[in-house]
């Protein structure tokens, strides 16, 4: 998003009340509301700022997030891939089960 120019916010304020039958003439009134004009224009610039930064950070994060969690769940690579001597159809052997009774835990 553009961030908005100082005075364009008062300008599309002024054309809306003049629509309506409202002419805003030099005065106190129309001051004022130059000015609340200029600070909601400067408020509305640092929060994009502040938004565009945040997400910035947040997409950063979820890289770095996505990264550590490609690594934890990427395959593992044997150390010795060509010289191993175990066939493909010979893996380790499961190991037997222990019962799961009350005597078990103790």
């Amino acid at each position: 998003m553009k961030p908005i120019e100082k005075d364009e916010l008062y300008e599309h304020v002024s054309q809306f009340l003049k629509a309506k039958g409202i002419e805003m003439k030099d005065g106190s009134y129309p001051r004022g509301i130059q000015k609340g004009c200029s600070i909601l224009v400067d408020a509305i610039n640092l929060s994009q700022k502040g938004i565009t930064k945040a997400k910035v950070q947040i997409d950063k994060n979820l890289d770095r997030m996505r990264q550590v969690i490609h690594e934890k769940t990427a395959p593992k690579t044997a150390s010795k891939p060509s010289g191993s001597p175990r066939s493909k159809g010979q893996g380790p052997k499961p190991k037997a089960q222990s019962p799961k009774g009350k005597a078990a835990k103790r």
